[in-house]
């Protein structure tokens, strides 16, 4: 037994290893960086710890700006698209030919590049000079003004953003899902229409209940996902995201990383630990409920 035990360490090492180096040290440094303040890069030197760097983040207009747009993103992009998938799905599962081809169809737009699509939404939504989009053109041709999604008002950027963001996961919700209701024993769909149950009930009463663990799993991904969006806000807005209002809480850290405004680890731990306090509550807060609605199941 020691023999095996043993052994199954020996093979857990590299793993063990490369978890401790990326991800366990970096956290431990991120920490420590939290609460050194006014953290020199070129001296490696601080003034002393304490909580100055979140003050500093916690009333700087860019982070809060940032905190807006997250949470906007987040409450509109996994509800929306959680639902559009289980609809999406469901039709799937009631098409008997060429199913097979229409998921296909449908999981694409997770197999590609997510830059090259956020380069694509930007060409349908802009507005220049010389073209007004496809998007703009489709509203004229209803009777509506030409809007630039892409510089005009925060209301238009943020629409974009929402149906960039909808657009991307909702294929993998997708599959998921259809593989959930593809495992739900046909025997209780045969029992309920013996009984005359209509559809809503049959839904709400055993396809429901039989999925829910891996709906609350979408949601609980789809929200750890969607605070930690930047590169697709980069493909649609560019690099300049504070400019253009659109910046994300990932995003504020990078710029305080790497960004014109760069140079300030200890700003960027700080603001990378609010970050993860966040998705932490909110990731509990969803697993609490999920158990609870498990266990009422």
């Amino acid at each position: 037994m020691i023999r095996n035990n043993n052994k199954a360490w020996l093979y857990l090492l590299p793993a063990i290893a490369f978890l401790v180096v990326f991800m366990v040290y970096p956290m431990i440094d991120v920490f420590v960086y939290s609460f050194e303040e006014r953290y020199n890069f070129t001296s490696q030197t601080y003034s002393g710890i304490g909580l100055f760097n979140f003050s500093y983040v916690l009333h700087d207009p860019y982070f809060m700006q940032a905190v807006k747009n997250t949470l906007i993103l987040v409450s509109i992009t996994v509800p929306v698209s959680t639902i559009l998938s289980l609809l999406i799905s469901m039709a799937l599962m009631s098409v008997t030919k060429l199913r097979e081809l229409y998921q296909t169809i449908f999981f694409l737009p997770y197999v590609t590049n997510t830059l090259a699509v956020g380069l694509v939404f930007m060409i349908m939504f802009r507005k220049t000079p010389y073209s007004d989009g496809i998007i703009n053109s489709l509203i004229k041709l209803f009777g509506g003004n030409a809007i630039d999604f892409i510089e005009g008002p925060y209301w238009a950027k943020m629409l974009v953003m929402c149906l960039y963001t909808i657009w991307i996961v909702m294929p993998f919700k997708i599959l998921i899902l259809t593989s959930s209701l593809a495992s739900v024993d046909e025997t209780y769909y045969k029992a309920a229409k013996i009984d005359g149950t209509g559809k809503i009930r049959i839904f709400t009463r055993i396809t429901l209940p039989m999925i829910a663990p891996m709906v609350f799993y979408l949601i609980i991904t789809g929200f750890i996902g969607a605070f930690k969006a930047y590169s697709d806000e980069v493909a649609i807005f560019g690099t300049d995201l504070n400019a253009a209002g659109m910046n994300t809480m990932v995003g504020y850290v990078y710029d305080m990383l790497y960004g014109d405004s760069g140079g300030y680890p200890s700003y960027a731990s700080a603001a990378a630990l609010i970050l993860f306090v966040i998705v932490l509550t909110i990731t509990v807060f969803n697993l609490i409920v999920t158990g609870k609605q498990t266990r009422k199941d």
